[in-house]
């Protein structure tokens, strides 16, 4: 099998059949400074990341963030998601619009090979809370989940060189758990903007009628029952990614292992208060982040269970997409994609002494 015709040097940059598709460093740089004002959240959690990859993360997010802001400051929430839609397809094809972001993710999904469909599946979740889609079902949740946060995990590792299909699966897993954690935390805050991510069918069963609550939203022990519910939904989640955690790079696992670690303590806090997110908002303590922090590099020293997990059926199609991504460029199969730092450079030694042996045995006999 041939390899992708790509070259990348030590900076990240990538130049396809000569072609440079380095972001430049003032489109670099315009992207920082717009993450670093509009979501410092973001910013100091990619201070984690090893700097090769940093720059790609955040331009990826700089995008990402420009498109939620479009879609959720317009008027027609369909009519600006089809405008991205159309920004996103340019990008893709290499003529991306005249802004830093937009440059800056062509040349970021050129480089580490990132299917449109990711990006514009994420587009597709900031447009279903623009225009208030309501999930009866955990399956329509984790569908919400897959959507604004688990094409982040899987894109995240594509950027870090990993794309065996059982990583990605818990990639996803992670993003969904995050996002889970996120609708348990937020129940009050998501009810006052008129808005309920909890599976309304859950709340049916035990006799709240999610539209009437949502006109008084108020705790009480039944809706304390299934927040907790969906926090153990995001704690299994959880433990699932922690063996994908494995298989990135090794410089790249104690972040990921903090974000996991921090998150799932969201829900635990929520759990703690018996499940009222309602009557106030569950935080996390600098101490206890610290404390996080920690085990976060020990998590990383690890090898954690690696069982095997299916694919979240929601998160399937991300996966068939990038399979046929890979298939068409010849990256199917390559032994880089995936695998420990140690085992892809042991691939890449191997490629090479193949290669030489073959010239050798190829080339006429002297002497």
């Amino acid at each position: 099998m041939s390899a992708p015709p790509h070259i990348a040097s030590d900076d990240g940059a990538l130049s396809v059949t000569g072609r440079d598709l380095r972001a430049s460093a003032a489109d670099l740089a315009e992207c920082r400074a717009a993450i670093r004002v509009g979501s410092k959240t973001f910013h100091a959690a990619s201070l984690l990341l090893p700097r090769r990859i940093r720059g790609s993360a955040l331009a990826l997010y700089a995008f990402c963030r420009e498109a939620d802001d479009a879609i959720d400051r317009s008027d027609d929430p369909l009519q600006a998601l089809e405008a991205l839609q159309h920004r996103l397809g340019l990008a893709y094809r290499g003529a991306p619009i005249d802004n830093a972001a937009d440059r800056a993710l062509s040349a970021v999904v050129m480089q580490f090979h990132i299917p449109q469909e990711l990006p514009g599946a994420l587009l597709e979740g900031f447009a279903w809370d623009a225009t208030a889609r309501t999930y009866d079902t955990l399956s329509e949740v984790r569908a919400y989940g897959v959507r604004v946060a688990g094409t982040v995990g899987v894109m995240m590792s594509l950027l870090m060189g990993v794309r065996s299909s059982g990583a990605l699966a818990r990639a996803a897993d992670l993003g969904v758990a995050m996002q889970l954690s996120n609708i348990a935390r937020d129940v009050g805050e998501d009810a006052r903007m008129g808005r309920i991510y909890l599976p309304r069918q859950w709340l049916r069963d035990v006799g709240i009628d999610p539209d009437a609550w949502l006109r008084e939203p108020k705790f009480e022990p039944r809706l304390g029952e299934l927040v907790d519910r969906l926090v153990e939904e995001a704690e299994q989640l959880y433990r699932c990614a922690a063996a994908g955690i494995d298989e990135l790079p090794v410089e790249c696992r104690p972040a990921i292992h903090a974000a996991r670690l921090m998150y799932a303590a969201i829900g635990r806090e929520v759990s703690r208060r018996g499940g009222d997110s309602v009557s106030s908002r569950a935080v996390v303590s600098a101490r206890r982040k610290l404390f996080l922090l920690a085990e976060a590099l020990i998590a990383a020293t690890r090898r954690n269970d690696i069982s095997e997990h299916s694919t979240l059926p929601e998160a399937e199609y991300l996966l068939e997409a990038i399979a046929r991504h890979d298939r068409v460029r010849g990256l199917a199969g390559d032994p880089l994609a995936g695998g420990t730092l140690f085992e892809r450079e042991l691939s890449r030694v191997l490629g090479v002494f193949e290669r030489l042996e073959r010239l050798d045995r190829d080339s006429p006999a002297t002497g």
